[in-house]
């Protein structure tokens, strides 16, 4: 029997890559035959079955209601107390069941079994403790209806700041200094529609009139040529031009019915709060301590910066240790002049990429 499966073995290896691949024999061994020959004895044909093809089992026969209010039990408990380990949980859940259930025996699964339940229904568990329960309170507060679903261009546009990795020099006193991004992207294509740089640090006021660009067409540049142009079906370019009064570049503009954002200052300010009341948008925060929200933004970021801002000179890079021997000097681009070049690639660039749509 020995010396068959080692035969069997060397002429699956014979097979080509592409065909054992196909066929799920591209990692076939004696011991595979070995295992598969102890299931067909015990299961028939199914134990045949390579589990890595099949569907993942589902429930669990150990687990029985007692257990499962012991589990849902100590979960909701685990979520107030300070984070401990799946082995005083489980110390904790046997704790549950005599207490709760001492007028009947309740045989409680094993440990790897209560490991594998956990997981499956409140996830892995690796956050924070504090993290943890925030989420479960937002997701007990939860409504359908007050989720907001971005399924066309235009009702969400969501702004972020940034610092801008790159030293530019003062349009009065030729400094180089250090200025700040700040974008509005549109939600559903991922599309930047407008931008400011902001000298130092950003402001109230400049993220405000980010919102009046959000409205606005954007005007062709001087050196800007007819591809540049507004070509966006529906609306003719014609038309758009003789309402803004100038040619229009090829960059969307709408007005927002909800602005995201996160919890900086700029964002919380007076100014702002008033602006976005005064042009009916509806402010919406982004939660706190939860990435997945500003996924997008991070995106267009580091798009920018790799597409375009690395190519530059006096690039500073994003950690110290990485920066060259002297970006300062390096720096050879004006304020209004980084601003033109930055708007000219987002129109050329950035929004005819399949990047923003994807």
């Amino acid at each position: 029997m020995t010396e068959r499966r080692l035969a069997k073995v060397a002429e699956l290896n014979d097979l080509h890559g592409r065909e054992a691949k196909q066929l799920g024999l591209e990692r076939i061994s004696v011991r595979t035959l070995k295992r598969m020959s102890a299931q067909h004895s015990e299961h028939g044909v199914a134990g045949l079955a390579d589990g890595r093809w099949t569907r993942a089992r589902s429930g669990h026969r150990s687990i029985t209601p007692e257990v499962e209010e012991a589990i849902v039990a100590v979960h909701a408990e685990s979520l107030h107390r300070s984070r401990m380990s799946m082995t005083s949980k489980e110390r904790l859940i046997h704790q549950y069941v005599r207490e709760r259930f001492s007028d009947r025996e309740v045989q409680v699964p094993h440990r790897t079994t209560l490991s594998k339940v956990w997981r499956e229904w409140f996830g892995p568990g690796g956050g924070r403790q504090r993290y943890v329960r925030s989420a479960a309170a937002a997701a007990a507060a939860w409504r359908p209806e007050a989720t907001v679903h971005v399924s066309r261009p235009g009702p969400v546009a969501v702004l972020d700041t940034t610092p801008l990795p790159v030293k530019v020099l003062d349009d009065v006193f030729a400094e180089p200094i250090a200025v700040h991004l700040t974008i509005a992207l549109d939600a559903c294509t991922h599309s930047i529609v407008a931008f400011r740089l902001t000298p130092v640090a950003e402001s109230a006021v400049e993220v405000a009139m980010l919102l009046r660009d959000v409205l606005l067409p954007l005007p062709m540049g001087p050196d800007w040529g007819p591809e540049t142009e507004w070509s966006y079906p529906g609306a003719p370019a014609a038309l758009v031009a003789e309402l803004a009064g100038h040619p229009v570049a090829g960059l969307p503009f709408f007005a927002p019915e909800t602005v995201t954002s996160d919890h900086g200052a700029v964002y919380k300010s007076h100014h702002f709060v008033q602006a976005a009341a005064t042009l009916g948008i509806d402010l919406l925060p982004a939660r706190a301590m939860r990435p997945p929200d500003k996924a997008a933004r991070a995106r267009a970021f580091a798009g920018i910066q790799s597409l375009l801002l690395e190519l530059l000179l006096g690039y500073r890079g994003i950690d110290i240790a990485d920066r060259g021997c002297d970006p300062e000097s390096d720096a050879t681009w004006t304020l209004s002049e980084r601003e033109h070049l930055l708007a000219t690639w987002i129109v050329k660039v950035f929004t005819d990429r399949g990047l923003c749509c994807s």
